[in-house]
């Protein structure tokens, strides 16, 4: 992967906010949530060219930081003399915890944004390019059929397509790797 320090610092930065209050919830200790996130985003740093090309990186650090909070949750229920601290209920707690983080999967996360970014640039588009979009990508109707039923030329329907493509490509760029399988997949 391909990233220059100016954008893992943009990077780094626009996503530490959100991602230490994720990592807070969990550890329940804002110092170690925002250690755990440094780690993980020089963890990305270090691998960052033996990761694949279209790679997310903020669900790759996302990934990273829940594993690390996971293995940090784990240590401490371990960890004999805190879970005599703790008694029945924080141990409870503490298994809870770890439980939900097993089950996040961050790119879900990035799908929801994936969607409304799509979602806002399609309500800002006219309702012709809409309704062409809807026919074209989730229907899977074909240029000449998406023609007929709109009263359309085929080169029209092809302007409204490569509209709605061009917008999308822009909108979605931070979001690639992830919107064509989010796209393929719907």
């Amino acid at each position: 992967m391909k990233i220059d320090s100016k954008d893992f610092n943009k990077m780094f930065s626009e996503y530490r906010p959100r991602f230490i209050r994720f990592a807070e919830s969990y550890l329940k200790d804002s110092f170690l949530a925002e250690d755990i996130y440094v780690d993980s985003m020089m963890t990305f740093w270090q691998n960052r060219d033996s990761l694949p090309q279209d790679v997310n990186a903020p669900a790759y650090v996302l990934r990273v930081l829940k594993n690390k909070c996971i293995d940090h949750l784990r240590r401490n229920r371990l960890n004999e003399s805190y879970c005599d601290q703790l008694g029945k209920a924080g141990v409870w707690d503490l298994d809870f915890r770890i439980s939900c983080l097993e089950k996040f999967v961050p790119e879900d996360v990035f799908r929801h944004e994936i969607e409304g970014v799509v979602s806002q640039a399609l309500s800002d588009m006219s309702a012709d390019t809409r309704k062409v979009f809807v026919l074209s990508r989730r229907e899977g109707k074909s240029v000449k059929e998406i023609a007929a039923i709109m009263g359309l030329t085929e080169k029209g329907v092809e302007y409204h397509i490569t509209k709605v493509t061009k917008v999308l490509r822009v909108r979605l760029k931070d979001y690639v790797s992830i919107a064509i399988l989010i796209f393929l997949l719907s």
